[in-house]
C-alpha cells in the first residue's frame, strides 16, 4: 500500500498512472488526504475528474467503488438493498419443513446472509489494502433529499440499516464527489468537502496529457490535435470536447496511420470529438479548413 508523502509526491504517483496532474490539484488531493477530508471537484464534463479518483486508487493501490449518480436516486438504492428472491426461496423452504418459527425467520431473513450492498455500505466495510476510494460521480444529478442524507453519512462515515443497526467505518474511506455543474450543490454539502475546479488544461498541459495516454502519436500530430481541439472549444457550439475526446480522436487518427491533420481526415473523424449532429454540420467543409489554419498559425 503506498502513502502519499507530499504534494511532489502526488504529482510523482498520479503521473506513473498517466494522470498529468498541476500542483494546484496536486495540493488539493494531498491535502484531502492528509487531513481526511472528502473532495468535490467541479467542472465541465471530460475535464478529467472521474479519472482523479481512478488514478488516485490505482496510486495508492487501494480498491475504487463508484456511485453513480441520477435523477431520483434514494438513499436505499445507494447504501443497500435486501435479496428479495433469496429470501422468498428461504421461506418457501422454511414453510415446506412445517412449524417455523416465525420470529427467527425474521431474524434469519434480515440478516447478512441476505444483504445486497451497494457502493456507499461497501465503502464502509474494511478492504484489503486499506481505505478505498469512494467516487461519488455527478453529484449534481441528483436531488436534495439525496445530499441532505449524504451530508449524514460523510460526517460520521457511518450508515443505518434498520434491521441491522448503525454501520460505522474502521478507517473512513477517500472521498471524491464530483459534479458537472449541471446544477447548483448545497453549501453544506462543499462545506464539507475540500473544492477544486477542474478547468480544461492548458495547450502545454494537454500536450503532455496526451503523450502519457497515446504515446505512439507523433509530436508534430499530437501538437496539431491539441491546437485543434483547443481551438474549437472557443467556437459557438453546444458540447465542447474534453480531454476525453482529444484522447480519443488521437487515437482514432492512429488508427488511421494518419500523420497530420487535413480538412477531409477531420470531416470523416468529427464522430471522435464532437457528439452532437448540429456541432458537426457546423465543422464541414470550409470551417474544418479554417478552424485548422487558425490552430496551426498559433503554433507557427
Amino acid at each position: 500500500m503506498t502513502e502519499a508523502t507530499s504534494i511532489d509526491h502526488v504529482q510523482t504517483l498520479l503521473g506513473d498512472t498517466g494522470y498529468v496532474c498541476g500542483r494546484a490539484l496536486a495540493t488539493v488531493v494531498f491535502l484531502a488526504l492528509k487531513l481526511g477530508r472528502p473532495l468535490f471537484l467541479e467542472g465541465e464534463a471530460g475535464t478529467g475528474k472521474t479519472e482523479i479518483a481512478k488514478a488516485l486508487a490505482q496510486a495508492l493501490g487501494r480498491r475504487l467503488i463508484r456511485l453513480q449518480c441520477y435523477e431520483g436516486l434514494d438513499a436505499s438504492s445507494a447504501v443497500y438493498e435486501w435479496n428479495f428472491p433469496a429470501q422468498m426461496v428461504a421461506i418457501r423452504t422454511a414453510e415446506a419443513a412445517g412449524g417455523a418459527d416465525r420470529a427467527a425467520l425474521r431474524t434469519e431473513l434480515f440478516s447478512e446472509e441476505f444483504l445486497v450492498e451497494r457502493p456507499l455500505l461497501e465503502a464502509m466495510r474494511p478492504q484489503p489494502g486499506g481505505a478505498p476510494v469512494l467516487l461519488i460521480d455527478e453529484i449534481d444529478r441528483t436531488d436534495e433529499p439525496f445530499e441532505a442524507f449524504l451530508l449524514e453519512a460523510l460526517s460520521d462515515f457511518q450508515v443505518t440499516i434498520p434491521e441491522l443497526g448503525t454501520i460505522h467505518a474502521p478507517e473512513p474511506p477517500i472521498v471524491v464527489l464530483t459534479s458537472n455543474r449541471t446544477r447548483e450543490v448545497h453549501d453544506a454539502l462543499k462545506r464539507r468537502c475540500l473544492y477544486h475546479w477542474v478547468d480544461y488544461p492548458t495547450f502545454e498541459r494537454e500536450t503532455q496529457i496526451l503523450a502519457a495516454r497515446a504515446p505512439e502519436a507523433s509530436e508534430t500530430l499530437s501538437r496539431e490535435v491539441v491546437a485543434f481541439v483547443q481551438r474549437l472549444r472557443t467556437e459557438d457550439i453546444f458540447k465542447k470536447p474534453g480531454v476525453a475526446e482529444t484522447i480519443d480522436w488521437a487515437k482514432c487518427l492512429l488508427a488511421l496511420d494518419v500523420i497530420d491533420l487535413s480538412p477531409e481526415v477531420i470531416s470523416d473523424t468529427l464522430g471522435a470529438i464532437l457528439k452532437y449532429q448540429d456541432d458537426i454540420q457546423k465543422l464541414h467543409g470550409s470551417e474544418a479548413r479554417r478552424i485548422l489554419d487558425e490552430a496551426r498559425a498559433q503554433l507557427a
